[in-house]
Formats: structure tokens, sequence, C-alpha cells
């Protein structure tokens, strides 16, 4: 084996360390040459099974044909490959960051339907740095600019980046030795795209040292200091916020003497603690400043107000008015009703209609809004129980995450 190869092997070696895991791996491959690459890395390393797959977003021509082929090399290796296809674009939004979402979610409904231990992801050096230099057209901070993550939780499994450090040049090398093509996306030549515009951008850039490994290094600095940030956040966080019923809240003096950026993180992080996940960047500046002259606001499914010197971050009412759970089942993340499970019953938030039912709501010292987020037991429009209004009806409504889980979320960030 070439050193350059040994490398690239001591890469993945390096990221599962000395504990492989028991279950299965999933090795998302598309094709391409880094994901293709992984592929083949992953087998040379051994250390766990595997399981490939390749989302088609429909959005291509080639892309069932690349798919064929990756069913192809996964055969050849003797690993089982599924191919999973997205048909959510509707014209709307921002299509890049649409497809992503929806490929992230496919693999992970794929990955616990097969009991995997975690999803295998080929993004590189280059793949940091040409993030990087578009998210500073964005004038984007910290959190921004920092280099992915090697692992980070996305729903239920685990997103694995054991190259961050390699090259595409060298991932391309390897396969080339052993006689291996790879599929070329033509809209890496398709200049509308703002990441081949800076792949571009890169190598004009080049000239002066700014090359994909140094902004991959600048972006690893600042990874360093996004954790700090978070480890500091976390500390503030578990000083002055409180767990009221589902709620979370702060004495807006405790919060307002923080630091900016610390403030923003614990902010954020309580709406994704609450909601699932992260408020727009431009959006929590808006709800910051709001929040700094004492007003508040409504963000990402999150209802944050501001009155009698406390902050206190609720869910939001419409944005949980159409979910639904069985008795027993988590419900919108946070809660689980328990008791009796009657037929034709679930579960559902209260609503305003619902509170009007519960002439004891306000013995809680939840707001109104709070409680019309809560959760009920429901037959038809029939309203069985209400635990957190005061009508609990010999039922519970079980919380499924706490302080602990907010503060992990700060430091995971």
């Amino acid at each position: 084996m070439a050193e350059a190869d040994a490398d690239l092997c001591a890469l993945i070696a390096a990221h599962f360390g000395d504990h492989a895991p028991q279950a299965p791996l999933g090795v998302a491959v598309s094709g391409g040459s880094d994901s293709l690459a992984l592929l083949y890395l992953m087998v040379e390393w051994g250390g766990a099974p595997l399981r490939c797959v390749t989302v088609d977003h429909r959005l291509r021509p080639e892309a069932s044909a690349e798919a064929r082929v990756v069913a192809l090399h996964s055969a050849a290796l003797d690993i089982a490959h599924d191919t999973l296809i997205w048909r959510g674009w509707d014209g709307q939004g921002n299509l890049a960051a649409t497809a992503r979402r929806a490929r992230y979610d496919l693999m992970a409904d794929w990955a616990e339907q097969h009991g995997l231990a975690g999803i295998v992801l080929g993004h590189t050096a280059d793949d940091v740095a040409e993030t990087l230099l578009m998210r500073l057209a964005r004038r984007a901070g910290v959190d921004g600019l920092a280099a992915m993550q090697a692992r980070r939780a996305h729903g239920a499994s685990v997103l694995h980046r054991p190259l961050l450090a390699a090259r595409r040049e060298d991932l391309r090398r390897f396969l080339t030795a052993r006689g291996i093509d790879w599929a070329e996306d033509p809209s890496n030549d398709d200049l509308r795209y703002r990441r081949t515009r800076a792949r571009r951008a890169l190598a004009a850039l080049a000239p002066l040292g700014i090359n994909a490994a140094a902004l991959a290094d600048v972006a690893g600095h600042l990874s360093e200091a996004r954790a700090t940030l978070g480890h500091y956040a976390a500390i503030e966080a578990a000083r002055i916020v409180r767990l009221d019923q589902g709620d979370l809240t702060m004495e807006a003096a405790e919060l307002s003497a923080l630091r900016p950026d610390i403030a923003r993180r614990i902010i954020a992080a309580g709406i994704a603690w609450m909601a699932g996940g992260p408020p727009r960047g431009p959006d929590l500046t808006r709800l910051m400043a709001a929040l700094a002259g004492g007003r508040g606001g409504t963000l990402a499914g999150c209802r944050i107000t501001a009155k009698a010197g406390r902050v206190r971050l609720a869910r939001e009412w419409g944005a949980v008015r159409g979910v639904t759970a069985d008795i027993g089942a988590i419900w919108d993340r946070r809660w689980r009703m328990m008791g009796p499970n009657l037929p034709g019953t679930h579960v559902a938030a209260l609503g305003p209609e619902g509170r009007a039912l519960c002439p004891d709501w306000r013995a809680s010292g939840l707001p109104a809004h709070s409680i019309d987020a809560s959760p009920a037991l429901w037959h038809g429009q029939e309203l069985i129980a209400a635990p957190l209004a005061g009508e609990p009806a010999g039922y519970a409504a079980d919380p499924c995450q706490d302080l602990r889980d907010l503060n992990a979320g700060l430091l995971s960030h």
C-alpha cells in the first residue's frame, strides 16, 4: 500500500479509534470520487460490517444510472446497497439546502430501519474550504465558518465524517491506482451554483497561499473557538436557565448581563431543544434585538416572551396544532402521555378551545399560550385529559428531555 493510501486508511482508523461499532455502519455513496473512495477505504479498514446507500433526488437524468453503478460496486464488494428516492422538490425555496435536509432525513430513517450504528459521509478538506468561502459571502459568524463536525447526531443516527483532513486529489489518486472510475456531476462546472464558484475562487486564491488545506486549518481553528464558546454557554445556561413544565425560563437581567454571543447561544439552543432545530441566523439576530428592548417574538415554532423581568421560551401552539401521537408514544419530541389506552383516543395540543374546558388551568402558573401548546388526550372532538391544565383524569404528561439535553446541545453544537 502506498504511503498516501496508508494515510487515508489511517484517517478512517483514527476517527473510529479502538472501539469500532458492533452494529453495521451505513456508507453514503453518490458515485462521485470522494464517496466512492470512502466506500473502498471503509472496506480496507474492515472495522465494521457495512451497508451502502445512494440517494437519488430525481433532479438529474444521470442520477439513476449513477445509483446503479454504485450498486454494482457494492455487489462486487459483497455489500448490501439501497437506493432512496426523493420526490419532494416543489420548486420553492433553496433547492440545495432543501435537498440536503431531505437527503439526511432519508438516510437517518434508512439507518434506523436497518439497525445501523451510524452513517459515514465522504466530506473532505476541499468541502470544508469551499463551505467556508460560501459562508464568508453570507457574513457568517464563528459557527457558520467553523469546520464541519467529524461526528454529529441527526435524528436517531450519527453522521461520521472521517475524511475531513483528506484532499480530493488524494482520493482520486487512490481510485485511479485501482482502476476505479467515478461519476462527474455536471453541476461541478455550472457557475450558477455557489459551490462551483467557490471552487473557482479557491483556485484563483492559490497563488496567495490561500488553498484548501489552509482554509481547512482556519475552519478547524474556528471549530475550537466554537467549542470553547459552547463550553462557557453551557456553564451559564446551567446557572440561569430553569425548566417550568416544559417551558424554559431565565431572569432577563441575568440574560442581559451575559456577553452577547453567550446569550445568543443559550437562546438558540433553547429554541433547538424545544422545536428540534436551530433558528436561522438573521431571524435570531432580530429576536435578540427584541429581547434587548424588553420585547419578545415568535421564531422556529417557539414563542419567546419578556414579561415581569423574566424571559420565557415556550412552544408555539400554531406549530403543534396538527401534531398527533398515540398514548404512550412521544408527542412533539418533548412529551409522552401516560395512562389508560382508550380506543379511538389520540394525543394532540390542547389549544384555546380545549383550555376553555379547563377552569383550573391558571393554577399551573403557566401563561395561556404555554397551556395551549401542552399535550392533551382527545377522543375525536371530546377532551379526555389535559394534565398540565389541571385536568389529569388519571393521565400524566411525562417530559422526554430535561436541562441536561439543553446543555448537551450547547456542548455539541
